[in-house]
């Protein structure tokens, strides 16, 4: 009997299933499995595992293309930047024998012979829609497992179809076309639903039909809700602890009415975020369950010294973590249930502590101190901590055994660092002494404290040019180099012509217009690597940049109202809308729009602003 995978549609509020048929694909020369980001060993790490379909041989380009476009998007939205050294990233390249998936754009399309059977239409079901962009099930699983290290505990995987129309799905695996002009934010979206557990935040169940009251019991997502805001915070329940916040994805976080395919009687937590309308961020509640759904498949240890049998106290006792980008872990030593003032040191000497005769209990215990979770439970949970034990028995006598001291592991160097990233270097471990790591940037030496195994860049508040940061290993000839860049990329606009340019000393540029107008983002870094832009409107949340929905290569249009296309809104100046049912009143005025630039080091440049004063057409 065919298994079958639940799958979620994107921006259609579709749930459906469809069948995995079983085997192996191949075609041409067979997959070829090839590593696209590595930052540890597979076993070790949250796998990406990316794969084609509908891509011939010929055309493995452009799937190389889509999926670093992709993946240039994903690294810009946290919390992936953050993790993203928790983070391993494959590709499967399977050529199809022929090019573009089945039933793309209609039900009348032909089908095409391809390694994964990807389908708009749900599969080409005529009960289904457009929209939702589906994968057997079966055969992606069996392309997944080509990659060494990896199992269903501890990948995702992610289907890209040969297709330049918009669709996508959520579910058991995340499916998305490789080249829409939104499709780089679909990938995130279907990865909220597939990894996070998420829901949708749409207020209908297929576009352009609104989708009524919401009548069933107090939602089980995290991200929605019956609750009043007074109710939430007397019950401690659901996002009560981002209340009253800015969101990430604009506005305030508090109770926006609309959400789980229903326009009214369930609440969400912020106006807009990734799970409503692309473009926009995750916002805290949402990033809080993705941190988590993250950080679960990892383990934050990532080695120790041996705990099977008691240790000797004649040694140095220690722990391997770790290494988020956006922040340093924590560790706390306890003796006997004593907190030690390690201050974080990633090595114990046991031999300082002079310990009286029997045994004894030590423990390192690894957090996550993270500022993207607030909830208790998440905290103390394995995901964000861990902790490892032993018996010290100090009438033992440690063998040496010779361990030279070396580095093991740490932060690529083959590419520019951010100025706000934590860089890293591992060492081994001789069972006498804890090798050193010493820092410099630009030769001058940088204090670390106990833990010198990370450096946080954010606290040399580097704010200009390249620099060069070293780490050298004590007593020996071991050494490695960083180029840190602390010049974020920049950002122009160009907008079409308007009826006048108004300038006025100490005040951003004005443009007047008295319709429609476009705005188009050029990026420019002096270093390699891709650069997303985005802009906000009014104070608005940060929204990616990414053209225009029906081509990646055309500016953003702003107009008063909003262009309809595929029965949503985009480019309402003012107060937004996401639906043609929206307040669709023009905001006629003067507008703040605002945009700045995420370089492939992750910097975030500066904001740079301009005002637009939209003026009603004459005789209006």
């Amino acid at each position: 009997m065919a298994r079958l995978v639940t799958v979620c549609l994107l921006a259609a509020g579709l749930v459906g299933t469809v069948p995995a048929a079983a085997g192996t694909p191949t075609a041409g020369d067979g997959p070829a499995v090839v590593p696209v980001r590595t930052t540890g060993p597979a076993d070790r790490r949250f796998n990406l595992v990316f794969m084609g379909d509908g891509y011939t041989a010929a055309e493995m380009p452009a799937f190389r293309a889509d999926l670093e476009r992709h993946l240039n998007t994903l690294w810009s939205i946290e919390p992936f930047a953050s993790y993203r050294s928790y983070i391993n990233v494959w590709a499967v390249e399977s050529p199809s024998a022929e090019s573009g998936v089945d039933c793309d754009t209609g039900l009348d399309a032909p089908a095409r012979d391809t390694v994964l059977d990807m389908g708009f239409w749900g599969g080409c079901n005529p009960g289904s829609v457009q929209r939702l962009l589906t994968v057997d099930s079966g055969k992606a699983a069996a392309l997944a497992d080509l990659v060494p290290g990896t199992s269903h505990a501890n990948r995702q995987i992610v289907a890209l179809a040969h297709s330049s129309t918009y669709g996508g799905a959520g579910g058991s695996y995340a499916t998305a076309s490789g080249g829409n002009a939104l499709s780089s934010l679909i990938t995130p979206h279907e990865i909220g639903h597939s990894l996070g557990g998420l829901q949708d935040e749409y207020d209908y169940y297929a576009r352009g039909v609104p989708g009524g009251a919401y009548s069933g019991p107090e939602p089980s997502s995290a991200h929605h809700t019956l609750l009043t805001e007074p109710q939430l915070r007397e019950r401690r329940a659901k996002w009560w602890r981002w209340l009253g916040e800015e969101s990430e994805s604009g506005g305030v976080i508090g109770r926006h009415e609309g959400g789980l395919y229903s326009t009214g009687g369930v609440w969400r937590p912020s106006r807009h975020s990734l799970m409503k309308t692309l473009g926009y961020a995750f916002d805290q509640v949402e990033r809080e369950v993705m941190v988590k759904a993250i950080s679960a498949k990892v383990n934050l240890v990532q080695g120790h010294t041996p705990n099977t049998a008691p240790v000797g106290a004649d040694r140095t006792v220690w722990v391997d973590t770790l290494h988020p980008v956006g922040g340093a872990l924590g560790v706390t030593w306890r003796l006997d249930g004593r907190t030690l003032p390690t201050r974080g040191a990633r090595t114990v000497d046991l031999r300082k502590l002079r310990l009286s005769p029997g045994p004894h209990t030590l423990t390192a215990t690894v957090t996550d101190p993270t500022p993207f979770v607030r909830d208790p439970a998440v905290r103390a949970s394995a995901a964000l901590t861990r902790t490892v034990s032993w018996t010290v028995d100090p009438s033992l006598t440690t063998a040496r055994d010779g361990t030279r001291a070396a580095f093991t592991g740490h932060t690529p160097t083959g590419s520019p660092v951010g100025a706000r990233s934590v860089v890293h270097a591992d060492t081994t471990h001789p069972v006498d002494r804890t090798p050193a790591v010493r820092w410099r940037l630009d030769g001058r030496p940088v204090p670390t404290g106990p833990n010198d195994r990370d450096l946080d860049l954010r606290s040399l508040r580097l704010t200009r040019g390249t620099h060069t940061l070293t780490a050298h290993l004590a007593g020996t000839e071991a050494r490695l180099s960083w180029t840190v860049d602390a010049r974020p990329a920049t950002a122009s606009y160009e907008l079409s012509e308007p009826l006048r340019t108004v300038r006025r000393p100490g005040r951003p540029v004005e443009y007047v217009h008295d319709g429609p107008f476009t705005m188009r983002l050029t990026a420019r870094d002096d270093q390699e690597g891709a650069v997303v832009s985005q802009f906000r409107v009014d104070g608005d949340g940060w929204y990616t940049y990414y053209g225009w929905p029906t081509d990646a290569d055309a500016p953003f249009r702003f107009s008063p109202g909003g262009t309809v296309i595929d029965d949503l809104v985009y480019g309402k100046l003012g107060r937004s809308r996401a639906v043609p049912w929206d307040d669709a009143t023009p905001d006629y005025g003067t507008h703040t729009i605002e945009y700045r630039t995420i370089d492939a080091a992750g910097n975030v440049s500066p904001a740079r602003s301009f005002r637009v004063t939209l003026v009603p057409p004459a005789g209006r």
